[in-house]
Order: structure tokens, then sequence, then C-alpha cells
């Protein structure tokens, strides 16, 4: 069997307190009372939280000569922990320390070094650690734990040497510590395969020591073979039924594999029934067991109710940590409630004033709250601070979502969200497939990114032959990876279906809407997304019977402009004008349709609007009206949105549908007066320069000032696009 310590290290450093003093009380059932084990115990009891208690068991083994140094330092330890200090207790202890360390063996200066690295103290466990390897002569015991402070340390010229000391260890015989530190050598090198094979050898040799399976399970993972990490998960639950980790994998497995929501939701709420049997006090544990998915769930209630659950867990028992709080804040914004995150990340604030995570917190809620001039002051605070605390994608995120916010040009904010990109995933670097990777990736994070580049591209697909935006491209290559990371994520596998739409790639779109709704029936916006596809595919029937299906599963769609827009533009399809009109009217009076921000907020079920959205209603009203003969009626509905609109994104689709309007009534010198005041800055400047360039063909037969208008966008915005357009436009006007 293997021996006891190896597992009772391995649960150290994966910081299961509880999991330690189960694990040394049922050691000391079998083996009697070693002393070792008893510090053990008492450790796990320390760093558990019962510090009275571990001050107890400590007391009666410290002159037990093997772990006589430890048992002081960990008295000194527990004693600074205690609510009132025992200043005297802690000199005294301090002098035996320093007068026992003069002459201690090689034993009491191993588990020195192994109660200082557990701790954390890199140094100082060196220093005992090289004292016990020269007392030794080479012990091999030494060698194994200089090895692993070596593979532990972070630090290139260590982590090189850490192989030789655990292969020279292992000649005298299979040391399963020495094993999974060889493991964990490959590991960090990035072998997994490598590391493995030795797990492997571990399981042969040791089939019962449980963190075997728990590695192979990662290192499955690592190598991203999702069927074999689960088959081990299974495995590990025949032999450990409450085993933490391999609840974790099944969850995880079910969310962002499978996209399994009633799955994985039950699976973590028995992750946290685990939890509250086995390490009912471990504050970090309770928080970092939320980390994942909360982030891959796509904003789902019911998971994000089990994950504030956990967090609220562990800020009730660690209610002075500022990262709790934070997190706390992070998950309200997750469920969109501002009021509560704001009050959350003050929270933190107070308890760490110099948290930057809090601050950034606080900005997003300003953000969201419209205080753009608070959001600004503190934005350039920490932009200031940043250059010595380096340079993270959220806080460029923010300075995108401002630049948004005060209708700065395209391509300033566009330039922003590209850096938060860049920034986000050089963190991602050297991070395999896993728990961790889950939590970095962050994916929610980068859906909220993609929908920001989304608020620059045109709302209607690429015509034939048009090219279309480049900032799509741009999109579906963050959305694959997302994607062929987490593939259970719906939204992720929408936004690509939305982003194929809009590239005019229309099969594209149908595949993945079909993926989403045969996993979830119900999902009202890709119902909505497929009508879309339908009618761009000329289909009125088949988009009428998604309409009717989207309306079958949330009958809220009724609240959704959108729905009403596909509707209309589905009756103008088919000849039916009066009514198309009528159903328009019906949806410039839903109540998403007054402010930009408003979503219908239904039984959890939120309904975004979009302003390219709400402009499409009020155009496809002018053009209804025009087609019905009604210029009067169209005139009137123009003035409304130009009204609504100025000063945002939208106004110059406003403005080009105005030019339309005007040239329908044969005033072509207005529409093009109009159309000359749209400049390069400004999104679809190209589309008032096509529109111009027709009018000078169509309506004044003047070749010569319609090719003007593409050379003057080559200059203006050179790129392979608007150079296209210029060849297409000579090639036009060749007789």
């Amino acid at each position: 069997a293997a021996s006891p310590q190896a597992l009772l290290n391995y649960y150290c450093q994966e910081g299961c307190f509880q999991h330690v003093r189960a694990a040394a009380d049922e050691a000391l059932a079998r083996l009697g009372g070693d002393p070792v084990l008893l510090f053990y115990r008492a450790y796990g009891a320390l760093r558990a939280g019962d510090v009275q208690e571990s001050i107890r068991q400590l007391e009666s083994i410290k002159n037990k000569q093997e772990v006589t140094l430890c048992t002081m330092m960990a008295l000194i330890y527990a004693h600074k922990k205690s609510p009132n200090p025992d200043r005297d207790a802690i000199l005294e202890l301090d002098a035996r320390l320093k007068e026992q360390r003069k002459t201690a063996g090689q034993q009491a200066l191993y588990y020195a070094g192994l109660f200082l690295w557990h701790l954390g103290r890199e140094d100082k466990a060196r220093e005992y650690v090289d004292r016990m390897i020269k007392v030794s002569g080479g012990g091999k015991e030494g060698l194994i734990l200089k090895a692993w402070l070596d593979v532990t340390c972070g630090k290139e010229t260590h982590i090189k040497k850490a192989l030789k000391y655990f292969d020279e260890a292992l000649q005298e015989g299979n040391d399963v510590f020495a094993l999974l530190g060889k493991a964990q050598y490959f590991e960090v090198r990035q072998n997994y395969s490598g590391a493995l094979e030795i797990v492997n050898q571990i399981i042969a040799n040791f089939p019962n020591f449980i963190p075997a399976f728990i590695k192979k399970m990662k290192l499955q993972l690592a190598l991203q073979d999702w069927e074999q990490t689960i088959e081990t998960a299974h495995r590990l639950l025949q032999k450990d039924p409450l085993n933490l980790e391999a609840i974790r994998m099944e969850a995880l497995h079910h969310l962002c594999r499978e996209g399994n929501i009633s799955e994985a939701s039950a699976r973590l709420g028995d992750l946290i029934k685990a939890l509250h049997r086995l390490e009912p006090r471990n504050s970090e544990l309770f928080c970092k067991m939320a980390l994942a998915f909360s982030r891959t769930c796509g904003r789902n209630q019911l998971i994000l109710q089990h994950t504030q659950t956990l967090v609220e867990r562990a800020f009730d028992l660690a209610s002075d940590n500022a990262e709790f709080a934070t997190e706390l804040g992070y998950q309200m914004i997750l469920q969109g409630k501002g009021k509560e995150a704001l009050k959350w990340y003050k929270t933190a604030m107070t308890l760490d004033e110099t948290s930057v995570s809090a601050l950034t917190g606080i900005i997003r809620c300003q953000l969201i709250q419209g205080q753009l001039e608070d959001a600004e002051q503190q934005l350039e605070f920490l932009n200031e601070i940043q250059q010595s605390i380096g340079k993270s994608g959220e806080l460029s995120f923010l300075r995108a979502v401002l630049a948004m916010k005060k209708h700065k040009r395209q391509e300033e904010v566009t330039a922003l969200l590209n850096d938060v990109l860049d920034t986000h995933f050089s963190s991602l670097h050297g991070f395999p497939l896993g728990v961790e990777y889950f939590e970095k990736l962050n994916p929610d994070f980068l859906l909220e990114i993609i929908r920001e580049y989304l608020n620059f591209c045109p709302a209607q697909p690429a015509s034939p032959g048009q090219t279309p935006s480049p900032l799509l491209k741009h999109c579906a290559s963050v959305l694959e990876t997302v994607v062929k990371t987490v593939p259970g994520l719906q939204q992720a596998v929408f936004l690509i279906a939305k982003v194929k739409y809009l590239s005019g790639d229309i099969e594209a779109a149908q595949n993945n809407l079909h993926y989403c709704l045969e996993r979830n029936p119900s999902y009202a916006d890709a119902h909505l997304l497929m009508a879309q596809v339908y009618l761009a595919q000329n289909n009125t029937k088949l988009c009428s019977q998604s309409l009717e299906l989207c309306l079958s599963y949330n009958f809220e769609v009724r609240e959704h402009p959108v729905y009403h827009l596909i509707k209309a533009q589905t009756q103008k399809k088919v000849g039916e004008i009066s009514e198309a009109i009528k159903t328009l009217q019906m949806a410039r009076n839903l109540p998403g349709m007054r402010k930009p921000t408003a979503s219908s907020k239904t039984k959890g079920k939120s309904i975004e609007i979009d302003a390219s959205d709400r402009v499409s209603v009020f155009l496809e009203l002018v053009e209804a009206h025009r087609l019905n003969g009604e210029p009067h009626e169209a005139a009137i509905v123009i003035q409304d949105a130009i009204n609504e609109f100025s000063g945002t994104p939208e106004e110059l689709r406003v403005v080009i549908a105005n030019a339309d309007l005007a040239i329908a009534q044969g005033d072509v010198e207005h529409a093009l007066t109009m159309l000359r005041n749209i400049t390069p800055e400004q999104p679809y400047f190209v589309q008032a320069k096509e529109k111009m360039a027709d009018i000078y063909l169509q309506y004044r037969k003047d070749k010569k000032l319609y090719a003007a208008c593409y050379s003057d966008l080559v200059e203006k915005l050179p790129s392979v696009h608007t150079f296209l357009l210029l060849g297409d436009a000579y090639m036009n006007i060749q007789e």
C-alpha cells in the first residue's frame, strides 16, 4: 500500500484540510499513535480553523524528537492565528525553536521543511531541506522533497533540476510521493502523455491511491479526451463516492461538453452537498468550485443560483475576505442585478482598499447605470496604476464600453476591443484544457465582447456580391475558439449562427441554429433568427412556422419587436402591405421600443433588444407606408426616427432611409445633400457612398461622378473591400 504520508501531502497541497484530518485519523486507527501522523492531524485542524484544538494536539507532541521543530513552528503559527495571541508563549517557543535547531536530527529537519513547504514558504523550507540532505548524506526523503520544492516554485532554474532528484530517489524502488512528483514535473513541462504514463505506473503499483486517479482524470482532459476523462471520473466515484474532483468533472462535462443544464445543475447540487459533508469550513474551496461553472453556463439562472450559494458560503466562512466579496459582485453582474453587485464591490473595497478587481467591478456597475463621468475618472486612475500591475483584459473592455457609450468613432472602439482579445488570449497561454482553463477562458466575457463588436456590424445580411464587414470574420474566429472548448454553450453557437447569417452564409447559419434547437427547442432567439434565415431564402411558409414555434415556446416573444418585424417582412413579401403596417405599428408601441436598455424580464428569460432592431422597425414602417402610397405618413415616421436616434450609431441608417424616401418622391438633390454629410469615420459611410453613386448613375446618368464616388471611397477608406467596389464600378460603366 502507498504510505499514508503521500496521501496527506497531496491533500495539504490541494488545500483540503478536513480531508487531511480524516486521512490522518484513519491511518492512526490502523498504525497506532505515530507522532508524524499526530502532527498531520493537528496541522489539518489548524488549517481547517480549529485553532484551539490544534494547539492542544500540538502541545501533546512537542517533545517528540522527529516532529519537535515543525510542532513548535506550527504552535507559533497557531498562537498568531488566535483571536488574542499569547505573546509570552510565542516568545518562549521562538527561543526554544532557535535552541533546538542547532542540534536537530535529519527527521526533525525534514518535517520542518515539509511543514514550511505546505505553508507556501519555499525559501525557508529550502534551508531546512538542504541541511537535512547534508546531515543524512543525500537521503532519499530529502531529495524527493527538494525536487518537489523545485517543481512547485515556478522558477525555471529550479524546475529543470527536479527530474534528476526524482529519478535518483526512484532508483531505490517505487516511492509514490516521488512518482507523483515526477508526473507533476512532466505536467509543468506540458508533457501530458509523459505525465499520464507515470500516473498509470502509480495506479498499477498502488491501486487504491485516490490522488493518482484524480491526476489521471485531469491529464486525460489536458489531452482533450473527454470520454476517457469521464470514464476515469466514474472509476473514481466507485472507489470514493463523494470525490469532489470527480463530481465537479461530471458536472462540467454535462455543462461544457453536452450543454445539458438540468444534469449539470443536479450534479452541481451533489457537489455542494459533498462539500458540506467533507470540507464544511473550507472557504477557499467553496469559492473555487463556483468559478468555472459561473463563467461557462451562459448566464443560466439554475446554475448561477448554485454558484451564488457556493460563493455566499465562502463569504459566510470568511467575511473579511475581499476576494470573496468581489466574486459575489461578479455573480450579481451575471444575474443582471446591478444594484446588488455594486453593494458587494463596495464591501470588497472596504475590506481591501487596494483591490483593483473590486474597483474594476464598481466601474462596471457605473457603466451599466450610465454614470459615465464617474466611470471615466476611475478608469483614468486605474489606467495610471495599470503600468505597475500589468495589463488586464477587463480594464481594456471597460474602456471600450465607455467609448461606445460616449459614441466614439467605430475605429477607436474596435481597436480597444481588439486589444481586449489580445490581452485575454495571451493570458491563456500555456494552460491545458481543464477547470482552470475554463475559468480563465471565461466564455461569458468573450461573448460580451462579441456582442459589442456586433453593434458595429450591419443589422441585415450582406447581399450577394457584397463583401461582409471584416469584423464578422473576427467574431467568427473568436466564437469558434469558444465553441471548440465549450461546445455545450448554446449562446456561442447561436452567435456563430448570427455572424454567419450577417455574413450572408445562410446555410451555415441554418446548420448552427438546428444544432441549438435540437438541444434546446425552447430557445426563442434561435427560432427568431431561424425565421429571418427562412425569410432570406424567400421561404415565407417556413418563416411563419418558425415564428409560431417561437411563440408556442415563449409567449413573451410577443413583447419582442423583432418578432413583429419579421412577421411584417413576411406580410410585405406576400403583398399584404396594410397588414404589415398594422403589425409594425403594434411593434412600435411595445415597451422594449421605448428606451435602449429595456429588456422585458420575465421568469428569468430576458429579451434583448438591439438598437439596430429598433431602427429596423421604424424603417420597415417607412417603407410600408411608401409602398402603400402614403408619403405623408412615411415622412412622419422618418421624422420620429430622426428624433429617436440622432447622436447614436444608428442615426446613419435613418439618414440613408430618408435619402431613399426623397428619391422615391423625386427629390434627388435633397437625397444627395443628406448623403454628402456622412463622413468617413462614421459607420455606414460605404453604404452612403454606394447610394450616392447609384443616384449619379441612375438619375443623373453621370458615369464620371459615379466612378468618382468609388475612387473617393478608396482614398478615404482604403481596404480590399473598397478596392473591389471600385473595380466593380469601372466594370459597370465599361460600354
